[in-house]
């Protein structure tokens, strides 16, 4: 996403004063480690962009991933370094926690947890967004007019991809993606709890056997079906 994110939350509400929009609508995208959910997300955001409703406009579509740490931050009154924890599916220690509430504004993971979840579903309720990650699909499940994304593939696919991207060796590659996706999915269990079906993904793509072209264009067909544009 470019450009100020309040002001495009403020200009979307005054318009959401004089159109009947409605909340929504947003996709949200969920991803093993190693698979290219952002590339989805910012090429999906450009072709949705280009397409015209059914009363000929076209409407900006953008999507968010940084953007939703910086603006959570905001809300804290914090530097985003200092909640990028959070968002790397970290946890304090129990004695880092306790000697961190002796400083100000201090907010416990919990409360971090909860105030990016607030941001998520504020963009989601604006409409046209794609949410990469973050647990956006418990968030936002209940919105009628949301569709979930999953991307998976093959755990020595991932880990070839990640062993080249950050010159990791195989095994190192390998155990990332697998610690990766663990925390990942603490990180989802805290908004939709654990062993629910509520929370199952609308499409499911095998990133190793698809481009993120062909997944774009399906996801792009569903869109449509589903009357979002």
């Amino acid at each position: 996403m470019q450009g100020d994110l309040v002001s495009y939350l403020k200009k979307r509400y005054e318009e959401s004063q004089t159109k009947n929009y409605g909340p929504g609508p947003v996709i949200t995208i969920s991803r093993e480690y190693g698979c290219p959910a952002k590339l989805v997300a910012q090429k999906l955001s450009e072709i949705l962009t280009e397409k015209k409703d059914t009363a000929g406009e076209k409407h900006q579509w953008k999507w968010y991933s940084k953007e939703i740490l910086d603006e959570s931050a905001k809300q804290l009154q914090l530097d985003p370094s200092k909640i990028k924890y959070v968002f790397d599916y970290e946890k304090k220690g129990a004695l880092e926690d306790f000697f961190s509430s002796f400083q100000q504004y201090y907010h416990s993971d919990r409360k971090i947890r909860n105030t990016i979840g607030k941001v998520i579903r504020e963009l989601a309720t604006q409409g046209r967004a794609i949410i990469v990650g973050r647990g956006g699909i418990a968030i936002t499940r209940d919105m009628p007019k949301s569709l979930h994304i999953n991307l998976q593939a093959p755990l020595e696919w991932r880990a070839v991809r990640i062993s080249n991207h950050y010159d990791l060796n195989i095994e190192k590659a390998r155990a990332a993606c697998m610690d990766t996706d663990k925390k990942r999915q603490e990180f989802r269990d805290y908004f939709e709890g654990k062993n629910t079906d509520y929370t199952w993904p609308d499409m499911t793509f095998n990133c190793m056997t698809l481009s993120v072209d062909e997944i774009v264009a399906s996801i792009v067909k569903m869109v449509e079906v589903r009357g979002f544009l």
